[in-house]
């Protein structure tokens, strides 16, 4: 997978695995169905392709890669699930329009700061159609805004739960880049299940520590959604991590791999690549007043300039109180009535443009010059500067985030699981059956190849 492609998903938060051209094209009058995913089937072109994607990303490495039919199994579940995940947002009332689709893939080029023309250069160098990266990016966008809405569905956090999470002081701050090895066990394991598990991760981790690179090993072994990036969990917050795997992490330098953790889906093996943060949590804290005039249908962006500039100059120019000025002239009704005060706050807490009118300002009663937000034109005036222990406060704001999380990710799994369940998925081709694709009906293949 090329590097605008890895930017792509990274920045749609999406495991599913492109239905790109490849370099190499299959010849069509071959192509077949490979399985059925409910209403919809995957072909054996697109799961060419998608597999040839995989390999690219490995091209100079290709012994971390598993055996080819293992990773065509794992590549076709993915498809799988991006299909099912497509549909059910469809039959929900999730759209998606070419606007919302120009404007994922301006992102996609401005992160790796090119333009469109440029980016679909890359992409034709890497042999990649843009009216097939186009359709992938509205699927991730379909699946993105499906899994959204099922967050939704997992509840508010309540300060009961954030007062019984801080309780436990399980709460810490910091972060870590893990990555990551499943071994999987089905639901309601066997004694014997289990212990072909527990030998097969007791194996893996033999192989790391016999030199086997860790990320090989995930993607050739692990279960791990995140099997075919290496295993790669990214940086997360500590407390976004099972308290096990916390434990074992805070013990291990970077560099360092754990013994196998048992866990309720399976056996884990973790790998620390690096830690940052943590400890105590000073940030700089501001005091300031501000004047807002909004831009609205009567009041030009030119006019409410202009208001805040005369402003201005009657406080610097003319020695007037600001804090009686933004009584009588400010539309910010929060602060208006106190003469523009907004207390103490981190710089970041109001927005790029307020941040930068703050940093401009060196002593006490500075006025900045006027700037823009979306909302107006405004000045501000500092009153304070200070160093702020938030730590409580973070932690607070960290157990909440955690909570939410936990919620969301289980809202998420157990939905996608129940609509897997729900779902209509069997395998056309013989090579691809397996116990949860079992082989479909003569009357699904003839509907499918109907359609």
């Amino acid at each position: 997978m090329n590097k605008l492609f890895a930017a792509f998903l990274a920045l749609l938060l999406t495991a599913a695995v492109p239905a790109a051209r490849a370099q190499i094209q299959p010849i069509e009058p071959l192509d077949h169905i490979v399985a059925i995913a409910e209403d919809d089937v995957i072909l054996q072109s697109e799961l060419d392709r998608a597999v040839a994607q995989i390999q690219a990303q490995y091209r100079s490495n290709p012994q971390q890669l598993p055996p080819t039919d293992v990773l065509r199994s794992q590549v076709l579940d993915r498809l799988i699930m991006n299909r099912i995940q497509i549909q059910r947002a469809q039959s929900t009332g999730i759209r998606v329009t070419d606007n919302d689709i120009d404007q994922a893939i301006q992102r996609i080029a401005q992160s790796n700061n090119i333009d469109i023309t440029q980016l679909r250069g890359a992409l034709a160098r890497d042999g990649i159609d843009y009216d097939d990266f186009r359709k992938q990016t509205k699927e991730t966008l379909l699946t993105q805004r499906l899994q959204q809405r099922i967050m939704q569905g997992a509840g508010n956090v309540t300060d009961a739960e954030v007062d019984a999470m801080l309780a436990t002081g399980n709460v810490r701050t910091g972060e870590i880049h893990l990555a990551h090895i499943l071994i999987a066990t089905p639901e309601n394991a066997s004694a014997e299940q289990i212990k072909a598990a527990k030998d097969k991760a007791d194996d893996v981790k033999k192989q790391i520590d016999g030199g086997l690179d860790f990320a090989a090993a995930a993607i050739r072994y692990s279960n791990g959604q995140d099997a075919l990036e290496g295993g790669d969990l990214q940086w997360r917050p500590l407390n976004a991590l099972p308290e096990a795997f916390v434990q074992i992490a805070e013990t291990l330098a970077p560099g360092q791999v754990s013994q196998v953790i048992r866990g309720p889906n399976g056996f884990h093996i973790i790998k620390v690549i690096d830690k940052r943060g943590g400890g105590k949590q000073v940030v700089t804290e501001y005091h300031a007043r501000h004047i807002m005039i909004p831009v609205t249908e009567l009041v030009s962006s030119a006019e409410a300039q202009k208001t805040v500039a005369d402003l201005r100059r009657r406080i610097v120019d003319g020695h007037e109180d600001f804090a009686k000025l933004a009584k009588e002239y400010s539309k910010d009704p929060p602060t208006a009535n106190l003469g523009g005060d907004m207390g103490w706050f981190p710089i970041d807490r109001f927005g790029t443009a307020v941040a930068t009118a703050l940093s401009s300002l060196k002593s006490n009663n500075d006025v900045s010059q006027p700037f823009q937000t979306d909302v107006g034109w405004h000045i501000l005036q500092l009153l304070g500067k200070r160093e702020s222990d938030r730590t409580v406060e973070n932690q607070r704001e960290q157990a909440r985030e955690l909570i939410r999380q936990r919620k969301a990710e289980d809202e998420i799994e157990s939905t996608l699981r129940q609509f897997r369940s729900d779902s209509y998925i069997c395998a056309v081709d013989p090579a691809y059956v397996t116990k949860e694709r079992p082989a479909c009906s003569g009357a699904a293949v003839k509907k499918a190849e109907s359609k």
